[in-house]
């Protein structure tokens, strides 16, 4: 009888998850940060870094933190576009003056210059409460075409670039007395998802990466948020990688209810950064399900995936792909 209670609250405990996952775009706990935790607002006047900040995520993130009155470093290579991205902003809250929103091109493959571009924002705005990782790039190929050259430029994109600006973050947040690691990754970091081994690999490599963080920097209030979004409904597959090296994907898809608009992943991101949330999933109904699945049922989960098939969970993922760019 004490077993059967045991397992009868285990279900129970999981089942919530899974009913839950009906009504909501992200994990149980973002959710209730979000109706009574601390409000995006509460970033007001923190100096808040975002790479990959010119299209996608990454801009409408800093459209939140510029509404919430963060100072913003943004950064990207397309110059042009992160003038718009700034000039939005500063539209987005009269309070803001030219002066607190930066756009700062960097090139994230060039790793010599990373510690430059960071001396130069401690310099401009005197420090740096939050780096935000968001510059990265997809994929869409077969596990046994994938060039190794493809594989090397995603790891130094997704991976080691990421690693490079944060290793200089954290020495001056430890100096600093405090501050914060935002890590876009993706549900592909915590589960494996087909036709994007790479992709899976360097996303499952920067959890690596972090989970130690926190065990090294107990006291000095260091804090990583690793945030793992879902389908998203951006441009992110066109500039995917594929297998061969210096070719781009070039697909766009349809607009989908699978997907979660970068309005609203943007909005919860800023969320889980405001409340210093360790791990945070955004997704859509279905491949959140599958996402608790995995956790919680791991062999019914492999049965599941192999039974559903590959052409599902690619429309799932990426729904319908319209057109070569």
């Amino acid at each position: 009888m004490y077993l059967f209670t045991i397992g009868l609250l285990v279900v129970v405990y999981y089942g919530v998850y899974l009913i839950f996952s009906f009504f909501l775009d992200c994990d149980i706990l973002l959710a209730f940060k979000e109706k009574f935790g601390k409000p995006v607002s509460s970033l007001k006047g923190k100096t808040v870094w975002i790479t990959g900040a010119s299209s996608g995520i990454g801009e409408h993130l800093a459209y939140v933190l510029a509404k919430a009155g963060c100072k913003l470093i943004l950064s990207a290579r397309r110059v042009a576009e992160l003038e718009r991205v700034k000039k939005r902003c500063l539209k987005e809250n009269e309070h803001l003056t030219d002066d607190d929103v930066e756009a700062y091109p960097i090139d994230m493959f060039d790793f010599d210059s990373h510690q430059k571009a960071f001396q130069h924002v401690i310099n401009k705005f005197g420090k740096l409460d939050i780096l935000v990782n968001n510059a990265g790039r997809s994929q869409r190929a077969k596990w046994e075409n994938i060039e190794l050259a493809v594989d090397k430029e995603m790891f130094d994109l997704n991976v080691f670039s990421v690693i490079s600006l944060s290793r200089l973050a954290i020495k001056h947040f430890v100096q600093l007395g405090g501050g914060q690691i935002v890590n876009t990754s993706s549900l592909a970091g915590i589960l494996p998802v087909p036709m994007s081994a790479t992709y899976c690999g360097t996303k499952h490599a920067l959890h690596g990466y972090f989970r130690p963080l926190f065990m090294e920097h107990p006291d000095e209030h260091v804090s990583v948020t690793m945030v793992c979004p879902g389908p998203v409904q951006t441009e992110f597959l066109a500039q995917s990688f594929t297998e061969k090296s210096g070719e781009k994907y070039g697909v766009t898809t349809d607009v989908s209810k699978t997907k979660v608009s970068a309005e609203r992943c943007s909005i919860l991101m800023g969320v889980a950064i405001a409340n210093k949330l360790d791990e945070v999933w955004i997704a859509t109904g279905t491949p959140l399900r599958i996402a608790y699945l995995t956790y919680c049922f791991p062999i019914f989960t492999r049965w599941l995936i192999k039974n559903l098939g590959l052409k599902y969970l690619m429309k799932l993922r990426d729904a319908n792909a319209s057109k070569k760019n």
